[in-house]
């Protein structure tokens, strides 16, 4: 959409809105602009009581300037609303206008200001420019999280029917599809079919891709980003449970590792998913849960299942007590320290000998899990080169995409771009010529994003992205159809 232009003619870019039929697919109702800046005020109010965090946020920051230079939408755009700390005061401005006793007495004079429309629009086109990545949370002298802000900001947004489309699309597909690709039953074993006649080629016997199977041991759940964009990530992790004789499933029911609630409303997308979770665990027997690939998703499902896990939907309670949920980066690094994997990083089909793999470490794997050893202990076993980029592990600087910055309307493409900036810094500084991301949103936006960075191989190609189980996958050696 077009530049969004404010009463004092200054102009901001916004991803494209919801439209009302899309907004009644996720059961919400917008609110008239005339009434809108008055139920922000009292969501915002609701938040601030509820969240500590957010009431930190506010009250805390001292606007010392340590985030602008961790943050690569500020170093991209060299926007001011874009350092995390002028971010979050679009919020506090408003929150010390009509919750601070100074505020309230001084006005502007201190710095607060007035919910208007203006300030809602901005809200809209700045807390969807956040990616949510959490660097500047990592390095604030008073541990202020300002992703808080931007999450209980786009909270507020969904609650007023200011949805982006993309977002919007998502979630809806979660509550009509259970993913948010909208992948059908008939599509996924489509997929399927047509990816163990490919592996059947590759490896000289038939890897299948069971759906829905009762009594299954493991609920394997990709991320239907796998579906439309990352077919060798399913290929890497069928091989896997393959080798190690695995007993387990794929859900049509619940086919998304992905999170779309975490960004959004953080209530109805999340609960929706979670529901899906429990009664597919129930309805196959499962035992175990394990991810695919997806940052943002993984840090819901680790973090957020606990208080989403409704007592009430039966069941629920039991199976959060008896079935652990787990990365499947982590069910590999134990069987490699273990040594029960065998990998040939010299005769691997996606990384040939020259190659050089540098890691991309998705942020919430990093900053929210920890993973940076894991991916390295599966990485390093799998290829013949890695080129690590710097900084790295938790310091890492996000991939300009993350909590689906990936809008194509001209605009937030413009800004996409700039975001991704200093991670084609990064890549270029590391010397190495293929991409390693192990995150469905960070491998959305690598793609486009090495063709616009010219992002290019010795032979001038650009350079290829995989998932790290892709290269797991492909460096597995079989000696059979069964190994452990």
């Amino acid at each position: 959409m077009p530049k969004k232009v404010l009463s004092n003619g200054t102009e901001v870019a916004q991803p494209a809105r919801a439209p009302d039929r899309l907004l009644k697919r996720l059961h919400v109702r917008e609110v008239p602009d005339a009434e809108k800046p008055a139920e922000a005020i009292k969501w915002l109010d609701y938040y601030r009581k509820n969240r500590r965090s957010l009431t930190l946020a506010m009250e805390s920051c001292v606007k010392c300037g340590v985030c602008a230079e961790n943050c690569h939408a500020y170093l991209g755009t060299n926007d001011p609303n874009n350092i995390p700390a002028g971010r979050a005061d679009l919020m506090r401005r408003v929150y010390k206008r009509y919750f601070t006793v100074q505020g309230r007495l001084f006005g502007s004079l201190v710095g607060a200001e007035e919910m208007t429309m203006d300030t809602l629009e901005k809200w809209f086109s700045y807390y969807y420019q956040c990616t949510e990545c959490r660097r500047c949370g990592h390095v604030c002298p008073f541990g202020i999280d300002t992703c808080e802000v931007t999450m209980a900001g786009r909270e507020i947004l969904w609650a007023l029917g200011m949805v982006p489309e993309l977002q919007g699309a998502a979630s809806a597909a979660v509550f009509e599809r259970g993913n948010q690709g909208g992948v059908t039953k008939a599509a996924a074993v489509d997929t399927h079919s047509f990816l163990s006649d490919e592996l059947e080629e590759e490896r000289g016997f038939r890897i299948e891709f069971p759906v829905d199977k009762p009594n299954s041991d493991i609920l394997y759940v990709p991320s239907s980003a796998d579906y439309l964009l990352n077919p060798e990530t399913l290929k890497g992790a069928a091989q896997f449970f393959e080798y190690i004789g695995a007993n387990w499933t794929i859900s049509s029911y619940m086919l998304e590792a992905g999170n779309f609630g975490l960004l959004t409303d953080q209530h109805s997308v999340q609960r929706e998913l979670v529901r899906r979770l429990w009664w597919v665990v129930a309805d196959l027997g499962i035992k175990k849960v394990v991810f695919g690939e997806c940052g943002h998703g993984w840090r819901a499902w680790k973090m957020y299942t606990p208080s989403l896990t409704d007592y009430a939907v039966a069941g629920a309670g039991y199976y959060y007590q008896r079935v652990p949920i787990v990365n499947i980066h982590q069910e590999v690094a134990a069987l490699i320290k273990a040594g029960k994997l065998k990998l040939d990083p010299k005769n691997n089909r996606l990384a040939p000998p020259g190659t050089k793999v540098t890691l991309h470490d998705p942020c919430n794997y990093v900053r929210a899990d920890q993973l940076g050893e894991i991916f390295r202990i599966n990485l390093y076993a799998s290829v013949p080169e890695v080129r690590e980029m710097y900084p790295n592990y938790e310091k890492n600087f996000c991939c300009g995409g993350g909590s689906a910055v990936l809008y194509d309307d001209p605009e937030m493409y413009g800004l996409r771009i700039k975001f991704f900036q200093k991670k084609a810094d990064q890549i270029r500084a590391s010397g190495a010529n293929h991409i390693c991301a192990p995150c469905s949103i960070c491998k959305a936006q690598f793609y486009p994003m090495v063709k616009e960075h010219n992002l290019a191989r010795e032979d001038g190609t650009i350079m290829p992205v995989n998932g790290l189980i892709d290269f797991v996958g492909a460096a597995l050696v079989f000696k059979g159809h069964r190994q452990i």
